[in-house]
């Protein structure tokens, strides 16, 4: 009876959807792509909110032998970047399930913070890698306002509540401060990358830590990143010619479709929403911009 189940088996095998199929092996992908944290109505950034679904989804797929992570950030904002990091080794432990990050044209940055995520970090040879550090910036309006004439009003509570405010001049205690809370962020952000990485991690940390970003083949000698390829020849040689990849999205609820249509243009039309789009374009350009792109 066995034998008979067997050969039954055999011969329908080819009839089944390839998606049924425990023999075809499956690593599903997602796509982690943009700055991280910089969002409006209209110009979703990378947070966790906008992922923790895919991610969920990618890993309850059936027979997955792993998750691919598809890489495009230049990073953003720091808490989003671990809160969606430790989204995903949570996943990874509690389905067992081994996780492979590949990067496409950048990350950096929060970016790199993601790629750490994976048990392996695979590069473009062109892919910019790197910048472990922090960053902040502003830009200080005192003189222009006088030479318009503008007085700034501002009531607070609080000795340090307008701290580093753009329109008040700048105080050395004020940068200290900032500067004390990006040490400390940095210092969290190292420790994460040394877990992660381990013993492949080459060079002194002055050099792996200042911020400074390489491309694929040097970032792989510092062994922030463990070798070149691509997404389709690194699974297909790993788990076979036939291997699934699916691609998770995000669902789309109804009103998201219908906001695609003719209600998003309308949407669009607020003044409001338009004035945050511009400033989120502004801001997404310029983290591009940092690694040239």
């Amino acid at each position: 009876m066995p034998n008979f189940f067997s050969r039954l088996l055999d011969f329908l095998g080819p009839l089944v959807p390839s998606r049924f199929r425990a023999d075809i092996p499956v690593v599903p992908v997602v796509r982690l792509s943009g700055v991280i944290g910089v969002t409006t109505p209209l110009r979703p950034g990378l947070m966790l909110a906008n992922v923790a679904r895919v991610l969920e989804r990618a890993f309850d797929v059936r027979n997955a032998r792993a998750v691919a992570l598809i890489i495009n950030s230049p990073g953003g904002s720091p808490a989003q970047s671990h809160l969606i990091f430790r989204r995903i080794r949570d996943l990874a432990a509690d389905k067992k399930i081994p996780v492979l990050a590949f990067i496409e044209d950048v990350g950096a940055s929060g970016g790199y913070m993601l790629a750490c995520a994976g048990d392996e970090i695979i590069c473009d040879p062109f892919s910019i890698v790197g910048s472990i550090g922090v960053v902040g910036g502003s830009f200080g309006f005192v003189e222009l306002m006088e030479k318009v004439g503008i007085e700034r009003r501002l009531y607070t509570s609080g000795d340090r509540k307008v701290m580093l405010d753009p329109f008040l001049p700048e105080k050395p205690d004020d940068v200290a401060r900032i500067k004390a809370v990006q040490k400390d962020i940095h210092e969290h952000f190292i420790a994460l990358v040394k877990e992660r990485r381990g013993s492949k991690l080459k060079g002194d940390d002055q050099t792996l830590f200042s911020g400074e970003f390489w491309t694929a083949q040097a970032a792989i000698d510092f062994g922030l990143a463990d070798r070149v390829g691509d997404l389709r020849t690194t699974l297909r040689a790993r788990y076979g010619e036939k291997v699934r990849t699916p691609l998770i999205e995000a669902e789309r609820s109804l009103l998201g479709r219908k906001l695609s249509g003719v209600g998003l243009a309308k949407f669009a039309a607020a003044e409001s929403t338009f004035a945050d789009d511009v400033i989120s374009a502004l801001e997404t350009r310029a983290v591009w911009s940092r690694y040239g792109l």
